[in-house]
């Protein structure tokens, strides 16, 4: 290791606040290379969901879904982080990624380790999902490969559902360049006159209101939709000769800013900026590796991007389309079907029981998908919204499902009279046309509707019930680590904690009246508020397990999160584990720390796993001497978590909820579960044949039988 330097916040730029991997709490003497890249170790983590998709022992339907996956994520790692380098770039910023790399040396990286994954997926659709597919009947064929009788039907469907959509648009002096929109699918044309001469450039954009894969007569095989139009193109251009055509595909920037201390109306702020959205700069051009180098070239000069940006894969481009293959009703090519069930204490049986009732007994942890959503947290806010006892309920919504039975809940409590408060986070990435459509939806209901505190994005996932019961008030709480969306609750692994606790509910009082007006709560009884109390809260626990190692007292941190970036948190655990701490951490994601350095990271363990559903809760574990500290909430340690979201952890107390999140996190360190873990240099490492989550799954299945 280099000798240790000191890395302060001064030197960091200011300007550069979009992104996560920034500011350190203090100055550390640590050595220099302690921090890994984050976007390599993003790239890592998504080949390691590559690599389910890679592996043979699977359910090949689950295979073919991981490869839809792998390509949406790395859609949208282009549209934000990709695009946040290139602006960088552009506009001159010299600051450096953690571990030292400018953003041109960053954007090389990841250049090469793109291209190198999108060859490994592209191969592993050709080579081994579609043949293992199409010796299960379900193929994706050619023009050429049809029958003649299901070509002439095909003919057909193009005739009345497709070439009325299509719109070829010439380039010349007189037409020019056509805008391309972020993600579609295109065809590069080249055509000419029947009598000959110089050919001449048009685009057909491939449309996304049809069916990519058209399918054929027998209901498992399927037609790429730019080969039905390929197959036609003649028809586009009478008195031409198609003489060459390409598929392409642009991957513009995605992300952008809402000055919401400059706007007067947020929510006009923001469907402005939704608009320009879409024409984002380039960021990306996928073709296939057959191309002719001269229509790549008019491409990058008409779209301003270079060769670094290409990306050149054999066969079909956009394979996140795959999931309509996943969709097909072919259970035994699946795993097997899983049904949420209903927590033991929530289970109604022969004598039904309100969930106040119950929750007036004891907290209840709900672990989804394990535990239904619908049954507990569903059921909370429906209950709460039909009960004549209930005065209020307010709630924090960041993503939530498209027929959401919650705000369906919330606007006929409003409509019943009921105070209801929903703090809407308009600028949750991606979901906020969504959302702007709920923040209506609930004022026609009735309900107010808050969209936060300026500069900052509500994050937290809180409900609070407030409730008459014989002439006194009491509250009921829910916060959790996963949105309130029944749907992802179904494939996204999150803790929950239902509870009664006066304290808890005296906070989460606090924290709405901080949301919603002018108060500026910073301390609370059983809760940590980002942006000024969890990094500094983690970290003075920390602290405390240093002492407790240092007196020669057991002394252990536990964290199981999606990304570790935050250089204040990283250089904390550094210490913890250089004072004997023994820290174990569980990262789905991004992890820039580096475990098992000599002197350093010795008493570090970093281990991810990545399955069947999305590990998504963030649970927080400090020894604490004989008594384990635990905590749960919304907070990834990051920047844009710590410092620029509301984000709530919550200390839990119960001890049947301590004792299940003990036993949980435990059995993900067996010596056989299936995971990979982070080596000192940065590389992943698989071991272990156990799926983690299929034992969750048994275990359930013997508590309901």
């Amino acid at each position: 290791m280099p000798d240790p330097v000191a890395v302060t916040s001064a030197s960091r730029s200011a300007g550069d606040a979009e992104f996560d991997d920034a500011l350190p709490t203090a100055d550390v003497a640590l050595p220099a290379d302690r921090y890994l890249n984050r976007e390599l170790s993003w790239l890592d983590f998504n080949a390691r969901v590559l690599s389910l998709a890679q592996d043979q022992s699977l359910p090949l339907l689950e295979r073919t879904k991981f490869l839809a996956i792998f390509a949406s994520n790395l859609d949208e790692f282009y549209m934000v982080r990709v695009a946040g380098l290139k602006r960088r770039q552009s506009t001159g910023l010299s600051m450096r990624s953690l571990d030292g790399l400018s953003s041109r040396d960053q954007l090389e990286r990841i250049n090469a380790r793109t291209q190198d994954l999108s060859t490994q997926h592209a191969a592993c659709f050709a080579k081994d999902i579609a043949p293992a597919l199409e010796a299960e009947g379900i193929r994706i064929v050619h023009w050429d490969e049809l029958e003649r009788g299901e070509a002439a039907r095909l003919r057909e469907y193009f005739r009345d559902h497709v070439f009325p959509v299509l719109t070829p648009l010439a380039v010349d002096p007189a037409h020019p360049f056509p805008y391309i929109s972020g993600l579609s699918l295109n065809l590069a044309v080249l055509i000419r006159d029947h009598g000959g001469g110089p050919s001449r450039f048009a685009r057909v954009k491939v449309p996304n209101n049809v069916p990519r894969f058209v399918t054929l007569a027998d209901g498992q095989s399927f037609l790429p939709l730019e080969d039905l139009i390929s197959a036609h193109l003649q028809q586009l251009f009478p008195g031409n000769e198609v003489i060459a055509q390409h598929v392409f595909r642009v991957t513009r920037n995605a992300d952008f800013d809402v000055e919401d201390d400059r706007d007067e109306d947020l929510l006009q702020a923001l469907e402005r900026e939704l608009a320009r959205r879409r024409f984002g700069p380039a960021v990306r051009l996928e073709v296939t590796d057959s191309m002719d180098p001269e229509v790549l070239g008019f491409l990058l000069t008409e779209l301003g991007i270079t060769e670094s940006d290409v990306v050149g894969v054999p066969g079909l481009l956009d394979l996140s389309a795959l999931m309509a293959l996943y969709r097909l009703d072919r259970p035994e090519l699946k795993d097997e079907t899983f049904v949420p069930a209903t927590h033991p204490r929530l289970s109604e049986g022969e004598t039904p029981k309100s969930v106040f009732a119950t929750l007036r007994e004891g907290d209840v942890l709900v672990h989804h998908p394990y535990d239904s959503f619908a049954t507990s947290v569903q059921r909370f806010i429906e209950q709460a919204a039909e009960d004549p006892h209930v005065l209020a309920i307010k709630q924090t919504l960041y993503r939530t499902s498209g027929d959401s039975p919650i705000v369906e809940a919330l606007s006929d409590a409003a409509r019943a009279g009921k105070q209801v408060v929903v703090l809407v986070e308009i600028k949750a990435r991606f979901d906020e046309a969504a959302n702007i459509s709920w923040a209506r939806q609930l004022e026609q209901a009735g309900c107010h509707v808050v969209y936060g505190l300026v500069g900052l994005k509500t994050h937290c996932k809180t409900a609070l019930v407030v409730r008459s019961e014989n002439g006194v008030i009491r509250r009921y709480c829910h916060l959790g680590t996963g949105n309130y969306n029944p749907k992802t609750a179904r494939l996204y692994e999150d803790f929950g904690i239902l509870t009664a606790d006066s304290r808890v509910g005296a906070d989460l009082t606090d924290l709405f009246n901080a949301l919603t007006g002018y108060s500026r709560q910073t301390n609370y009884r059983t809760l940590l508020v980002s942006p000024r109390g969890i990094r500094q809260g983690l970290l003075d626990r920390i602290e405390r397990e240093i002492d407790h190692a240092r007196e020669g007292r057991p002394a252990s941190v536990m964290f199981k999160i999606n990304s570790l970036v935050d250089e204040g948190i990283i250089d904390g655990l550094y210490r913890a584990s250089q004072s004997g701490v023994q820290v174990r951490l569980l990262v789905r994601g991004i992890c820039a720390l580096r475990p098992g350095v000599p002197g350093l990271s010795d008493n570090i363990e970093v281990r991810s796993i990545v399955g069947r559903f999305l590990e998504h809760s963030r649970v927080i574990s400090f020894r604490n001497g004989e008594e384990q500290e635990w905590w749960l909430g919304s907070a990834d340690m990051m920047h844009r978590n710590l410092d620029r979201r509301i984000e709530v952890m919550l200390q839990v107390t119960d001890r049947v909820a301590r004792s299940q999140l003990s036993d949980v996190t435990d059995s993900a360190w067996g010596a056989s579960i299936r995971c990979w873990n982070l080596t000192s240099d940065g590389s992943w490492v698989r071991s272990g044949n156990v799926d983690h989550q299929a034992g969750l799954i048994a275990r359930l299945a013997d508590r309901v039988g």
